[in-house]
């Protein structure tokens, strides 16, 4: 488990505007900081789990570039300060604001410390853009906190085209290895002298002393060529590889098992080689932006520190839950306070801050409560808000073929409305789901009921046998789940 910053508290997700969080904090706290804000977030920004739902939201709530900028610009002031003079900042983001990005953190973080402008090709397949280019790249904005900075070089593997050409020779060990000069322009020392019967030619010296030739003489690292002359062996198995350039197209967008469904979501390995290079174990890495937690997934398994903030509770309770099944750490306010555990903040605990969240926020709130998955999208899922795959529902043998599928007929539904008290006609709804769907047993969320609902809840028990069991948000709240979850 990384050592706890003495500055800050470490391995906490807070639930909030990460303007209001980020204020809290000390002044030069965090040692890399990486935020992938959604371009129209404007405020109020949700969760939305599906690319139609998320686009549409985007446009109606997001009125000019010009408001994100103003959106984003006291949070970058307030990222800035946080961040360390030896610190890193990454901005990642696309091709509607990247340049007028640049600009602000030109102006907030200074132009001298901006390092590089990256291009990651978020996917080798092509985009077909009608009428235009096809869009296939994300841009991450590199900036520093000062003069001095932490950076580890990355490097790529060498293509096989390269070895084949540049690394020509072999010792009779099998080793391959290429030539490199060992003279210099300048001279450094005494490094004029005569080597083995041979001298630098005019205007060179050598590029190393003689103690240093002798070692390398020693180690059998010189070659000499048929004149005599030296030439240092570099081999390709202490080839560290070619150091990363500035554009990447070797990271693919999240697939397969990785893929959690967030519309936004970054690869792991992107994070991964990001927080590598810019911090140490035991750095502080702060993601004030942190969806569904990639950032904080890749700290916690590279032995860092780290902070996450999102205003959506949804993103907060799945990244919560991709830290306990990816990294196998508890959230646990003791274990946290033992310096092993890790802790959400500010989550809404009350029936009141429950209301006023957004119909689908409520949705994915109430259903994440219950362990469920929520419906991707909201369009066509039948009057289903989520779903319940019981444990018991997991194949004994899964199929070769395709074993994602081998249990998809086992769940329950789960139905949510975000009113004081769920009537009959809303019951009658969701048993009209149940029998369509043919299922057994469905959860019905509100924050209360009426008599009729619970009289037809359980007349609609007597004549189908099917079960709906009703949940109040109080009894979410207060965790009174155990059986009625049974």
């Amino acid at each position: 488990m990384p050592k706890r910053s003495a500055l800050v508290d470490t391995r906490v997700i807070y639930c909030g505007d990460c303007l209001d969080r980020l204020q809290t904090l000390p002044d030069h706290c965090v040692d890399l900081i990486y935020i992938d804000p959604p371009f129209n977030s404007n405020r109020n920004y949700e969760v939305f789990w599906g690319e139609t739902k998320e686009k549409r939201s985007f446009a109606d709530r997001h009125a000019s570039t010009q408001a994100y900028i103003e959106y984003m610009r006291p949070r970058c002031v307030e990222l800035a300060r946080v961040l360390k003079p030896s610190g890193s900042f990454y901005y990642h983001c696309d091709w509607h604001a990247s340049h007028y990005v640049k600009v602000m953190l030109d102006q907030i973080l200074g132009e001298n410390n901006f390092q590089n402008e990256v291009i990651w090709r978020r996917s080798s397949s092509p985009h077909n853009d009608p009428k235009r280019y096809g869009a296939n790249h994300d841009t991450l904005l590199f900036y520093t906190g000062g003069k001095q900075w932490t950076w580890t070089p990355q490097y790529l593997p060498l293509s096989e085209d390269y070895v084949t050409s540049t690394f020509r020779y072999q010792d009779p060990n099998g080793r391959r290895y290429r030539l490199q000069e060992l003279t210099a322009n300048k001279p450094g020392g005494d490094v004029s002298y005569e080597w083995k019967g041979v001298k630098p030619p005019a205007g060179r010296y050598w590029a190393y002393s003689k103690e240093n030739m002798e070692k390398f003489e020693r180690e059998g690292i010189i070659h000499y060529s048929k004149t005599g002359f030296p030439r240092y062996k570099q081999y390709l198995d202490e080839s560290p590889g070619v150091p990363l350039q500035t554009f990447w197209d070797d990271i693919a967008n999240a697939t397969g098992n990785e893929r959690l469904g967030y519309p936004t979501q970054k690869p792991l390995a992107l994070l991964e080689r990001i927080i590598r290079a810019s911090s140490n174990e035991n750095d502080v890495v702060l993601d004030a932006f942190c969806g569904c937690g990639t950032a904080l997934v890749a700290a916690q398994l590279l032995k860092r520190q780290w902070i996450g903030i999102d205003i959506s509770p949804t993103a907060c309770r799945v990244m919560a839950k991709r830290l306990r099944d990816v990294c196998h750490i508890s959230e646990d306010e003791a274990l946290w306070k033992a310096g092993r555990g890790f802790v959400v903040r500010d989550l809404p605990r009350s029936e009141d801050q429950l209301r006023k969240l957004p119909p689908f926020e409520f949705e994915n709130w109430a259903v994440i409560a219950l362990g469920g998955i929520p419906n991707k999208v909201q369009v066509g899922d039948m009057g289903i808000d989520g779903r319940i795959y019981p444990v018991s529902s997991v194949p004994a043998h899964a199929s070769q073929k395709d074993p994602a599928f081998d249990f998809m007929d086992v769940w329950y539904p789960i139905q949510v409305k975000q009113k004081d008290k769920a009537g009959r006609p809303d019951v009658d709804s969701f048993e009209a789901v149940m029998t369509r769907t043919d299922r057994t047993k469905g959860f019905f969320v509100a924050f209360a009921f009426s008599s009729d609902a619970m009289r037809e809840i359980d007349a609609f028990f007597r004549k189908s046998g099917k079960v709906i069991i009703p949940l109040t948000v109080k009894e979410i709240l207060e965790e009174q789940l155990a059986t009625k979850l049974a």
